[in-house]
């Protein structure tokens, strides 16, 4: 007879959350992107609270669900919001100098790398999820390349990509949610 105790998990689904986080900040950004307004404390305030500390909360919680996908993603892209807020608040205040364009440019295409492993990793989940990490990896290089070009139409046209990534997001967390409230599917995951 053995002594061990096993502990069940019963904490919620912390997804739905970093999703949600990801995906309307994506949005919130994407939309400026796209043209419709300036860059301002609305968009700030989203990068550094849902886009950076909620998704690295999640992250942690993923982590203690023993979900190293979701600890790594979560983690990860919410430091990239918070890493993307300072990389726009420092040269204003005078901390630091502006970061050249060869290494914006260089920041963008690491990050459209390292989704790019995520999204290879996407290929043994759902489809909504090939479809987030998917139009990620290519929202990072086409941001690369609007900012090497310096093309206005071309960084238009990434904006809407990155509404349709966050857009994305939010289905996925949203799905979650209501099918677990619910207890069957109400949003396909595919």
């Amino acid at each position: 007879m053995s002594n061990e105790t096993i502990i069940k998990d019963t904490t919620s689904n912390p997804a739905p959350i970093g999703l949600l986080g990801f995906g309307m900040t994506t949005v919130l950004l994407n939309l400026h992107n796209a043209g419709f307004w300036g860059l301002g404390t609305d968009i700030l305030a989203m990068g550094i609270c849902y886009g950076g500390l909620a998704q690295i909360i999640a992250g942690i919680m993923e982590w203690k669900k023993n979900n190293t996908f979701g600890a790594v993603a979560f983690t990860s892209y919410g430091f990239f919001w918070l890493s993307l807020v300072i990389i726009v608040l420092f040269p204003q205040h005078g901390i630091s100098a502006k970061a050249a364009n060869g290494a914006m440019i260089s920041y963008l295409v690491l990050w459209g790398l390292f989704t790019t492993v995520m999204f290879i990793g996407t290929l043994k989940k759902n489809v909504i999820s090939r479809i987030v990490f998917g139009t990620l990896a290519l929202l990072f290089f086409m941001l690369a390349i609007g900012d090497y070009t310096g093309n206005a139409t071309w960084k238009m046209i990434t904006g809407y990509v990155g509404i349709f990534c966050g857009l994305s997001a939010i289905y996925d967390a949203s799905a979650q949610i209501l099918n677990e409230v619910y207890g069957k599917t109400v949003l396909p995951l595919g």
